[in-house]
């Protein structure tokens, strides 16, 4: 019988047990985007997950939904994450980097007065975009978002070897892989939406087209990270960033079946709609599972009861925590021993200090 706690070969990758540290924007890098001491504190208390995946990172300046998000396509920003990768392997940890652009969820007011980008400059709802900045003070708040413009066809084209470079770059930190961030309403999740993406050139249109994106960056970063080490996070139903996707049924068996073909190291699903207390991932599975037969990680208000049936009966290898794994640092090690499991503050879910990031203490043996 398989269980949370046993050993998993992620490729060529041994993970100690099938708990994965979800995705978590934090917004604690520095006035460069460079990772910090604190980040780098940050992961480390979590090293005994089977593997992190790292917060997003942006893989170039035309990204930004969350001011003080870290990147990865500068030299310093490359230097900071070597830093963090090292203490968490030190750590006995694995971590893999999340490739990240955020297309048109973004404004001028965090890309230095330059439009956000976008597949086609839809712009109707805008008020929809989930956009943050950090205000003087310090509180981190929502900002509006401001409208985006149209890549060209080569700019797409650049678009893709800006993914290529920031596997480059994580391969040069050291990161144990990669995730394609192709989930809740950025950039690749908008080319995938024909009601975001209305382009008529090879990038729009049919399902095959608005997925050669998706495809031509696997196949960049594949030049650069072994597939085993390659894997893509996508969330069909996502009402997030407002991508209105009419036949995600359609959509994502397709983008399934391509991963397959492919040969992806994972498919990681996220059930964005759980975090609302709307879970979709009966739906989700029956989608991906018939065309994808690789490993398969699922997220999204998924707790340790409900992980455990999961991995149990099959229907997932690994499952993936987020809020959990910000207030106990020794999730693993809680959900093994049955220990209770505390949630975090959402006033300090982004931006600011120590507070609500790395101050979250250990269970105590003996306590209730």
């Amino acid at each position: 019988m398989k269980t949370l706690f046993d050993s998993f070969n992620l490729g060529d990758l041994t993970l100690p047990n099938r708990i994965v540290m979800a995705p978590l924007t934090r917004a604690r890098a520095d006035e460069n985007d460079v990772p910090t001491d604190l980040m780098s504190r940050y992961y480390v208390q979590r090293a005994s997950a089977g593997f992190i995946i790292s917060e997003a990172i942006n893989i170039t300046r035309r990204s930004q939904s969350f001011e003080r998000s870290p990147g990865l396509y500068s030299d310093e920003q490359t230097a900071g994450w070597r830093k963090v990768v090292s203490n968490v392997h030190e750590a006995g940890g694995r971590i893999v980097a999340q490739l990240w652009h955020t297309g048109r969820a973004s404004s001028f007011a965090l890309l230095k007065g330059e439009a956000p980008v976008s597949p086609s400059g839809v712009n109707d709802d805008l008020h929809t975009l989930h956009v943050w900045g950090q205000m003087q003070n310090g509180v981190y708040t929502k900002i509006h978002a401001t409208p985006s413009k149209g890549l060209t066809a080569e700019e797409v084209r650049e678009t893709v070897m800006e993914y290529r470079k920031g596997a480059e770059n994580a391969r040069a930190a050291g990161f144990d892989g990669v995730e394609i961030h192709a989930a809740n309403g950025y950039l690749i999740h908008q080319f995938l939406s024909p009601t975001i993406n209305q382009r008529t050139d090879e990038y729009g249109g049919s399902i095959e087209n608005r997925a050669r994106f998706l495809r031509e960056i696997i196949l960049q970063v594949a030049e650069v990270m072994p597939l085993e080490r390659i894997g893509v996070r996508i969330s069909p139903f996502a009402d997030y960033n407002n991508v209105r996707d009419p036949k995600p049924v359609e959509t994502y068996k397709y983008v399934a079946a391509m991963l397959q073909e492919l040969g992806v190291g994972y498919l990681h699903v996220a059930d964005t709609n759980g975090w609302f207390d709307r879970p979709d991932l009966p739906e989700l599975l029956l989608i991906v599972r018939p065309a994808y037969s690789g490993t398969l990680i699922v997220n999204g208000g998924i707790d340790g009861e409900k992980a455990a049936q999961l991995v149990k009966d099959g229907l997932t290898d690994l499952v993936a925590f987020g809020r959990a794994f910000i207030a106990n640092p020794d999730l693993v090690r809680r959900l093994e021993k049955g220990l209770p499991v505390s949630m975090p503050t959402p006033n300090d879910w982004y931006g600011g200090s120590e507070k609500g990031y790395t101050d979250f203490p250990e269970h105590e043996a003996g306590v209730a």
